[in-house]
């Protein structure tokens, strides 16, 4: 077992690199056609996260939707569903969110310590707490999550969760979608934040795909020299 998961971060963005709007309505940058194949890369990895303001904000079930993808992983022997993870910084999290009531598979939330007690009375046997660091130390969760078989991370955000992963270098492979539009609201929530990026100029990431789907494009680059990804 590898001392960490390979990771795969995963975003659909604007023109100019908003995720969403302001509004209280999510807005649906994608396709359905995309969101097939975002299905399709769910059900290639082993476990899927994203941070507690998109569990608190759009409620995600995080399933794979295709019956035969889901049947397809039952016959080699995977759960049909992914193991669940969350990252929470102070326990606000509701046990009714979906995120927890859906799916057979694990849920597991990393939180500091402080907030574990609490927070694992109030999600009782819907999730499991892991104490990791204040703030959580991803590379103690990922040190976690591979000591639990996953081989395999996708990271769907949001926009907080994928600027730690980037800054710390805990990324191997980014797929970004762009949508054929603009935002244009300062309000709203970007791709990734302010913050020091081993991806610089000096030291850029590697396309590996460029692909057309309909008016949207997905560019799949690969951010680690180490052959991961």
């Amino acid at each position: 077992m590898s001392e960490r998961p390979q990771v795969l971060l995963s975003c659909a963005m604007s023109v100019d690199g908003y995720i969403d709007d302001a509004s209280p309505e999510r807005l649906r940058l994608s396709s359905p056609a995309d969101f097939d194949r975002v299905d399709g890369v769910r059900a290639a990895c082993d476990a899927i996260l994203v941070g507690a303001g998109t569990v608190r904000r759009d409620d995600p079930k995080l399933l794979i939707r295709s019956e035969t993808r889901r049947k397809r992983r039952v016959e080699r022997g995977l759960p049909a569903d992914l193991t669940k993870v969350t990252v929470t910084a102070g326990g606000d999290l509701d046990p009714d969110a979906r995120f927890f009531t859906t799916g057979e598979s694990p849920k597991l939330v990393y939180a500091p310590p402080s907030a574990v007690p609490a927070l694992a009375e109030r999600l009782g046997d819907r999730a499991e707490v892991v104490g990791a660091g204040d703030p959580v130390d991803f590379a103690v969760m990922l040190a976690d999550l591979a000591s639990r078989g996953v081989r395999r991370l996708m990271v769907e955000g949001g926009g907080e969760i994928h600027t730690r992963f980037l800054t710390a270098g805990l990324a191997d492979e980014l797929q970004l979608v762009v949508a054929p539009f603009f935002i244009g609201d300062p309000s709203a929530p970007r791709f990734a934040g302010p913050g020091v990026f081993p991806q610089s100029p000096g030291r850029p990431m590697r396309l590996a795909e460029a692909t057309r789907i309909g008016d949207l494009v997905l560019l799949r680059y690969l951010l680690n020299g180490n052959g991961r990804g």
